[in-house]
């Protein structure tokens, strides 16, 4: 079985919105949809919610592999809106307050077609000024609020973890077609399910 798992309720059914026999409508943050082998679950934003709502999809169902797709900030212009991005390992980007911080780097195995792999940063809190800007810049290509803490949980089971995310915006860059490029973003992403995921369940 496979587990399919989205940050908010309003990017799931936007993404799956478009595909034959789903009905996502009914899927709010914490809620578990089972599809034949594939269960679908919002986890909400942010790495505790992320963290408590994977561990329990886990728990109460046979997962053998773990799929997350959504968007993402690309942290330079080497992305545009609407790449397809494999992550290839996954940082923890909040230990911003520490005088030696560590951020734990996992990697990410993506058996998927897409246009390039990536570093994603997993972050609640907003990068601030230009310098914190560059420093990320140096060692990630995009960020999230959600994909590190997945992939910890997944990890600690013993669980295949895969990262899926399409660029929605690129970070410092003002654009004023952020809902078109969002729903660009999420037709990217529903192609993708159609075509790699649910088309093998």
């Amino acid at each position: 079985m496979t587990g399919l798992v989205f940050t908010t309720a309003e990017e799931a059914d936007d993404i799956l919105s478009s595909l034959d026999g789903i009905r996502p409508d009914n899927l709010m943050e914490g809620d578990i949809l089972s599809l034949g082998d594939v269960v679908l679950g919002v986890l909400g934003v942010g790495k505790i919610k992320a963290t408590l709502n994977t561990e329990r999809l886990l728990r109460d169902h046979s997962v053998a592999r773990l799929i997350h797709v959504g968007t993402c900030t690309a942290l330079s212009d080497n992305y545009d809106v609407g790449t397809l991005l494999a992550g290839s390992f996954v940082l923890e980007g909040d230990r911003v307050h520490l005088d030696a911080p560590s951020y734990p780097r996992m990697p990410l195995d993506c058996p998927f077609e897409t246009d390039a792999e990536c570093t994603i940063v997993t972050q609640d809190h907003d990068i601030g000024d230009d310098e914190e800007h560059s420093y990320w810049q140096r060692i990630a290509d995009v960020n999230d609020t959600s994909s590190y803490a997945l992939a910890y949980v997944a990890a600690q089971r013993g669980i295949p973890c895969h990262i899926v995310k399409v660029v929605a915006s690129q970070m410092g860059v003002d654009s004023d077609s952020f809902l078109r490029d969002r729903q660009k973003a999420h037709e990217r992403l529903s192609s993708f399910l159609s075509s790699q995921i649910l088309a093998e369940a």
